[in-house]
Formats: structure tokens, C-alpha cells, sequence
């Protein structure tokens, strides 16, 4: 007779103890008994629960452990606007609130158990509500960011066949010129004080509904959340998560790479069409019962995040490598931030040099964290893990991270190979479940008994993993193998380089060198380029190997990014080619 592991059964979200155990060094919440459970389920002894639904085996679990005094006083959701707005839910107002929004979307827009909405809103609370009603109705949320283009969206409905959009009254017109495309699309859902013609009017609506609302019963593999994936080349790909890959999944890779209780803020500066934010600011804090501080940053100023970090008490700090680029150009020493202890970064590697300057101004260390939109954290520097400069820490919990040659082979350690993770015979709980409607790119990514994430990269005797580049960021020149990160390390310690990118561009004699465009700081926009360029060729020629050096250089004012953050080389490096 199989035995279910019940989420029901789990008392740690009951049993709020003082920490009596420890994993990976970490303070644990849960009683010895179901300690073992869950033990059996991580070392797959026993099966994880048919039946799982985030909002109501996790939220409201806390909703009842608050109503029972049992949780510290800090809100479940704190939102500043930086002009004096503020709002404040504990997790029983959230529940409360998001059962309206469920009403909303099930009676007036008709919408049922695995249709599909795409939510395109900026860092309001709106956002949460709606992510949180989803979950509640069984309904499958595609996010995505604010600068979307009437183009971007008419590719997302239609291939989404998505039955219900909802977005702000910027963005409206943009739906609207491309709507009549869309034949699937029922529903539209404006967040605005105003209306529009053809358009549901949210905040008024989910204002005057029930809270009376029974959350659906979902399977654990049911279908979550769709994320269009940045990629490197070509449209975007849909991989589709389920409740378990997304919300069951921190239930079992515990505090590893966010280490938090009900007492922590986390402040995550990730833009809402991203996976970081639906990971870290919204299921990994809430499962541990901690606080999601959020500003609505309509610019990403560095004044306005560091004077929030003086204001509020937030102690966690989560963002893309480019936060901490630009926040340590500034003077540091002016700034005492209130509660700050710990910074993460993810995205893509940050430069050692960055981390140094942080380290040095702050007193803080920046642990890195490396995953992808299938996957979540692959791996990560712990809090307590030796910080080695370069590296993106060890493997997260549930994942046999290895790095394999083009035969799926594990090559040893010390040896540069493609980042994999195994995913035969058993697939992981936390893996995407397939790129939705494209077969074919599914297979892609299956190399042997691994999946291969198109990251090249290297493993230490100790388990530490180093980010070398994509695979086809990777420049050979001469017969060198060259990475950009490299390059882009040696680029951004000379005090000229805010930001750089590298990549391939074609040369008669070698087949292709190696290229930097260069975002330079101001106090070096007069300096004359000829020159300048000499001076950067050279550090880099005395900082790493001298093969390495960028034989051309352009002067950009910014790189070309995905939403997630990551630089766009293969945009550049098309326009190197002459593929543009």
C-alpha cells in the first residue's frame, strides 16, 4: 500500500518551536515526527502528496497560525510607493482579499480550472492578489513585464491562447490594437481609478465581491504558472510549471538558499515578469512565513534603494547583478542601512571585483545564486558556505548538478563542460514540466539522463560551480576557447567601465576576435575613445591572459537586456555578424 505524504499532516506550519534541529546549518521549524516524513519524501522513500494547493495548504495554514497568536507581528505583505502610499496584509487579510479576486475572475469573467490569464502589471499589490486568486480558482497565470510591445503581447495571447488579460490602463490601448488577433481572449481586466470601452474595470469590481470563496482542489502536477522564456535566439518559449515544481518545492529544498523565519523581510527588486519574483518574492518567503517587502520602483533609481534600505527594516536584499553594479558606484559610507544582513544575487554572475567593492563599503557578502526559468536555483552560496570569488556556490537540495561532455558523460573536476542536471529515471520536483505546444524543444534539452541547461561551466574537488558562458557566447579565436565573463571581469575593474558585454566578431585572420561594448562612467565620457580604448585593451592584456584581450571596442550609453535582467549577446553578436 503506497502512503501519501499529506500536506495537511505537515505541524511545522502548526508547531512555530524554538529551532531544535539543524540542515545545512540551518534552523529548522518541524517536530521530530514529521522531521522523518519528510526525510522519506527528499530520500524518496515515500511519495509526495497526490493533492496540493499554495493558497490553501500554505497561506492559509498561516492565515490560522497568526489567528492563534503564533506568528511574529510582521505583515505578510508590506508595499511602499516612495510617495507616501503604504499598504500592510497580514496573511488573513490576504486571504481574505484574494477570495474576492477569486470571485471576481470565476463569476464575472467566467473563467474556470485551467484557463489561462496573462497578468501584465507592474510591483503592485494588485499583482499579488491576482497571482494568489489564481491558485485559488485553479486558473494557469502567465506574468509579464510592463514594457511589453503591442507585438510582444499579440505573440503571448495567441500562443498562450490565453482567455482573460489583465493590465493597467498604459497598457490597455496596446491589448486593444491587437485584440480583434485573439479569438480565445474573453476577458479583459483594467487596473485603473478610470475606464474603457471593452474593458472590466478590476478594483471596482473585486471591491464590492464575496470573501466567500471555496478553493479549488488541485493536483500536485497540475498546471501553475507559464513563464515566456527570455532565450538567446528565436520567439520565446512557454515553460509551464506545476503547484508542485513552483509551491511544493521549498517545502522540501528547505532554507538553502533563503534562509528565513516569520521574523525576516525580503526585499526582492526583480521586475514581476520574472521567475526570481515569483520564487523570492512570493513562494519561498511565504512558505517559511516571512514578510515580502516590495517598492513600487517606476525607475530602477540606486537613491531611492538605498535610502529605502535606511528607512525600512529589511534584511534581505535579492536582485539582478546589475543592481549591485549600479548601487556601488555610489559613495556607500553615507548610507546606514537599518536591519540589512543579507544581499543575493541572481540572474546571471556577478563580477568578483563588484562583490569586493560591496564587501568592502558594506560589510556585506553578496551570495550568489544561479537557476534558470525551467528549473528555479540550481545552485547557490549558502549562508555560512565558504565564498569562493567567481563561483556560484553548490547544488541546490533535489538536484544532481554534474558537469558533462557532448556525450552526456560527467567529465571530472577542474574540466569545462556544459552544466547538467539529472533527470532520469526520476525527474525532480521542482523541474518545469515541458515548454508548452513545442515537443521538440522539450527533447532539446534532454542530453543521456540529464538535462542541459546551454550554460558551459566548471566543478571544483569541493562542489563549487564556475560560470563560464552560454554555449554559443563561448569565442574561439586562433584556436582559443574564450569566455565573456572572463573578459567582462578584467573590463569592469578598471574604474572607467560601468558595464560591459562581449562577444564574437569576425576577423580575416583569426575567424573571430574578441569584441567589448562598453558602458563608460561619467567622469570618463570626455576622455578621448582612441586613447582609452588603448588603456582598457591593456589592463585587460595585465589582468588576465593577454590572448584574451578585446582587439575591438564600442562605446555604448547601455547593453541590451531580456526582462530578466541578462545581457543580450546575441543580439550584439548579430550585429557583429550581419545577421540583424
Amino acid at each position: 500500500m503506497k502512503l501519501l505524504f499529506k500536506l495537511q499532516s505537515l505541524k511545522f506550519l502548526w508547531t512555530l518551536k524554538p529551532p531544535n534541529r539543524t540542515f545545512h546549518g540551518h534552523p529548522r521549524l518541524l517536530s521530530s515526527d514529521v522531521y522523518s516524513q519528510y526525510e522519506s519524501v527528499r530520500q524518496g522513500k515515500q511519495e509526495i502528496p497526490k493533492y496540493f494547493n499554495f493558497a490553501s495548504d500554505v497561506l492559509d495554514k498561516w492565515s490560522d497560525i497568526e489567528k492563534a497568536g503564533k506568528r511574529p507581528s510582521n505583515p505578510a505583505f508590506w508595499w511602499v510607493n516612495g510617495e507616501g502610499e503604504e499598504v500592510k496584509w497580514s496573511f488573513e487579510e490576504l486571504g481574505f482579499l484574494s477570495r474576492k479576486v477569486a470571485n471576481v475572475l470565476t463569476k464575472e469573467c467566467g473563467l474556470q480550472k485551467g484557463d489561462r490569464l496573462i497578468l501584465i502589471l507592474p510591483r503592485i499589490p494588485e499583482w499579488w492578489l491576482v497571482k494568489v486568486a489564481c491558485m485559488r480558482a485553479g486558473i494557469v497565470i502567465i506574468p509579464g513585464i510592463s514594457q511589453l510591445s503591442a507585438k510582444d503581447i499579440l505573440y503571448r495571447l495567441q500562443a498562450s491562447k490565453a482567455a482573460c488579460i489583465i493590465t493597467t490602463d498604459r497598457l490597455a490601448p496596446a491589448v486593444d490594437s491587437v485584440a480583434s488577433q485573439c479569438q480565445l481572449l474573453k476577458t479583459k481586466l483594467m487596473v485603473s481609478k478610470g475606464s474603457r470601452e471593452g474593458w472590466l474595470n478590476f478594483t471596482e469590481l473585486y471591491q464590492n465581491q464575496s470573501a466567500d470563496h471555496s478553493c479549488i482542489k488541485t493536483r500536485i502536477q497540475d498546471p501553475m504558472m507559464i513563464f515566456f522564456t527570455s532565450g538567446t535566439t528565436g520567439y520565446p518559449k512557454m515553460a509551464q510549471h506545476s503547484q508542485g515544481s513552483l509551491g511544493f518545492r521549498p517545502l522540501l529544498s528547505e532554507r538553502y538558499w533563503l534562509d528565513v523565519t516569520p521574523s525576516n523581510i525580503i526585499w526582492n527588486t526583480a521586475d514581476t515578469g520574472w521567475i526570481l519574483t515569483s520564487v523570492a518574492s512570493f513562494f519561498d518567503p511565504w512558505v517559511f512565513g516571512s514578510c515580502v517587502f516590495i517598492h513600487n520602483l517606476p525607475q530602477t533609481d540606486s537613491t531611492v534603494i538605498l535610502n529605502t534600505l535606511c528607512r525600512f527594516p529589511i534584511d534581505t536584499l535579492i536582485g539582478a547583478p546589475t543592481l549591485f553594479r549600479m548601487l556601488v558606484q555610489n559613495d556607500l559610507s553615507k548610507y546606514k542601512f537599518m536591519n540589512l544582513k543579507y544581499c543575493k544575487s541572481g540572474g546571471e554572475q556577478l563580477n568578483p571585483e563588484v562583490i569586493e567593492q560591496w564587501k568592502s563599503q558594506t560589510g556585506l557578502d553578496i551570495h550568489e545564486v544561479y537557476g534558470q526559468t525551467e528549473m528555479g536555483v540550481i545552485s547557490c552560496v549558502f549562508g555560512g558556505m565558504k565564498i569562493k570569488p567567481g563561483s556560484m556556490g553548490k547544488a541546490a537540495p533535489l538536484y544532481d548538478v554534474q558537469i558533462i561532455d557532448k556525450n552526456a558523460n560527467i567529465l571530472p573536476p577542474g574540466q569545462q563542460g556544459e552544466i547538467a542536471i539529472r533527470s532520469k529515471p526520476i525527474r525532480p520536483l521542482g523541474f518545469f514540466s515541458e515548454y508548452l505546444d513545442n515537443p521538440k524543444k522539450t527533447a532539446e534539452v534532454e542530453r543521456g539522463d540529464f538535462y542541459v541547461t546551454g550554460d558551459r561551466g566548471i566543478m571544483d574537488e569541493e562542489g563549487y560551480f564556475q560560470f563560464i558562458g552560454r554555449n554559443d557566447d563561448i569565442i574561439i579565436s586562433s584556436g582559443y576557447r574564450i569566455g565573456p565573463f572572463e573578459v567582462e571581469n578584467a573590463l569592469i575593474e578598471h574604474p572607467a567601465v560601468v558595464e560591459s558585454a562581449v562577444v564574437s566578431s569576425p576577423d580575416p585572420l583569426r575567424g573571430e576576435v574578441v569584441k567589448a561594448f562598453v558602458v563608460l562612467s561619467p567622469n570618463f565620457s570626455s576622455t578621448d575613445q582612441k586613447s582609452l580604448i588603448s588603456d582598457l585593451q591593456d589592463h585587460v592584456k595585465k589582468t588576465t591572459a593577454p590572448y584574451k584581450y578585446p582587439r575591438k571596442v564600442e562605446f555604448v550609453k547601455e547593453l541590451p537586456k531580456t526582462v530578466t535582467g541578462k545581457i543580450k549577446r546575441n543580439e550584439l553578436r548579430d550585429k557583429e555578424w550581419g545577421r540583424t
